[in-house]
């Protein structure tokens, strides 16, 4: 992994004479510290993605292992996931921030073993029912890691830092889909015995997460400790363009309104409604809300589908895993080349969205007709990857947007680094 070394802060002219040849400490330690905490990130989000069963609880719960009902399945099991992950969502989003990260990756890890847990001894819908309770949660705390590696580099590192860790997850669905293919199909691996795998994977998971350092800082909630605890509120005022009052200059009536006004929750509400007030944002963020909703229920109900299409009785026809590695494949790819397509997005943004979602809807429409179980999994990867396709557009396409959501954060993301380069003076002075 090549990463841009970061650069000295003076020049080899002011150093002095009995420094030369020799390379200060603080200019090597946090540059090796922070890109091992980088490949530990990755590892540990290959890792965790690696669940063999994932692809095959449906025909799980089915089969004659559990010998649920599709109707229970489909009317009683299923649904649960979906409110559940709505329900927890904003609660999750909040306290990522709020407890570092960290806590929320444990959160999630213990909720993976509760799911293969239920999977594994559960009996009832009930149980079922908690199941994907705790796959809503799982769902929702993955924001924490993908916010996690921003904590860890410097704001011109982000995008090919959370570059490196999408495609470490990628890589991980993948292998974990292709493994699953492999022990059903080669193996005749028993989907139960897949299960116990799988928990055998998120329990290391979980041992892996405490591994994990906690961020001292974070992007709301953290930011005012930190900047007591090291930078001082006027440069951090200065770095916000002069919004705020000289610190000499307020009343007690200020300070209470400028307080008030600073609480994290104002403060992300405003930030969403100025970036919110660009109209070509608000197209592809129309598209983003209703099209993710639609991807989400095809994912969470195509297996019901596949095994109403073609009820196979023998495990090793069952090929949900070979799919999901397909379409995982095919939106890597897609999301890569999106990456590189020249279209004045200005002008032709609309068109695109209607083409793509008109081809989604028809695709959607021959998975639901068609009585062929081979159209209906190639329908289903093309969904996926059209999906995959316009993701990374809608996040790079209006760089004004972008750039507009940086000034709102600048404040917070400088002062950030300005703590850390001052924590680590510090330490190097008194270890000196």
């Amino acid at each position: 992994m090549t990463v841009p070394r970061r650069e000295p802060l003076s020049s080899a002219a002011d150093m002095p004479q009995q420094d030369e040849g020799k390379k200060p400490p603080m200019e090597t330690a946090p540059e090796q510290r922070w890109k091992l905490q980088v490949f530990y990130l990755c590892f540990y989000g290959f890792m965790t993605q690696i669940r063999p069963g994932e692809s095959f609880i449906t025909p799980y719960l089915l089969g004659h292992d559990k010998n649920f009902t599709q109707v229970e399945v489909t009317n009683e099991i299923t649904p649960v996931l979906t409110y559940s992950y709505m329900a927890v969502l904003v609660p999750i989003f909040l306290l990522t921030d709020y407890l570092r990260y960290k806590p929320v990756l444990v959160l999630q890890s213990l909720s993976h073993i509760s799911i293969w847990l239920l999977l594994v001894l559960g009996t009832s819908v009930l149980a079922m029912q908690l199941m994907e309770f705790f796959y809503g949660v799982t769902m929702a705390a993955r924001i924490a890691y993908s916010s996690y590696i921003f904590s860890l580099v410097a704001p011109s590192r982000y995008q090919r830092m959370a570059s490196y860790s999408r495609s470490s997850v990628l890589l991980g669905v993948f292998t974990s889909s292709v493994l699953g293919q492999l022990c059903v199909t080669l193996g005749s691996v028993s989907f139960l015995i897949l299960n116990y795998v799988s928990l055998g994977f998120v329990t290391f998971g979980l041992f892996l997460t405490l591994f994990l350092e906690r961020p001292k800082r974070s992007l709301f909630f953290n930011r005012a400790e930190a900047a007591c605890n090291g930078a001082a509120p006027a440069e951090l005022d200065k770095m916000a363009g002069g919004d705020k009052m000289d610190s000499g200059d307020k009343t007690d009536g200020g300070k209470v309104m400028g307080g008030w006004r600073q609480a994290v929750l104002c403060r992300m509400l405003r930030e969403v409604c100025t970036v919110a007030k660009q109209s070509r944002l608000q197209l592809w963020s129309c598209w983003w809300i209703f099209n993710s909703a639609g991807y989400y229920l095809v994912l969470y109900y195509v297996q019901i589908l596949w095994n109403d299409i073609y009820p196979a009785r023998d495990n090793q026809r069952v090929y949900n895993g070979g799919v999901d590695a397909a379409s995982t494949l095919l939106g890597a790819i897609a999301s890569f080349a999106a990456g590189y397509l020249k279209i004045r997005w200005a002008l032709w943004s609309a068109l695109v969205i209607g083409v793509v979602t008109a081809i989604q809807a028809g695709l959607l429409l021959l998975m639901n007709t068609t009585g062929n179980i081979w159209l209906c999994y190639t329908a289903y990867v093309l969904f996926r990857g059209s999906y995959q396709f316009l993701v990374p557009i809608a996040m790079c396409v209006f760089p004004d947007s972008y750039l507009l959501i940086q000034r709102a954060l600048r404040p917070c993301l400088r002062g950030q680094h300005i703590l850390q380069h001052r924590a680590e003076d510090r330490h190097h002075h008194h270890c000196g």
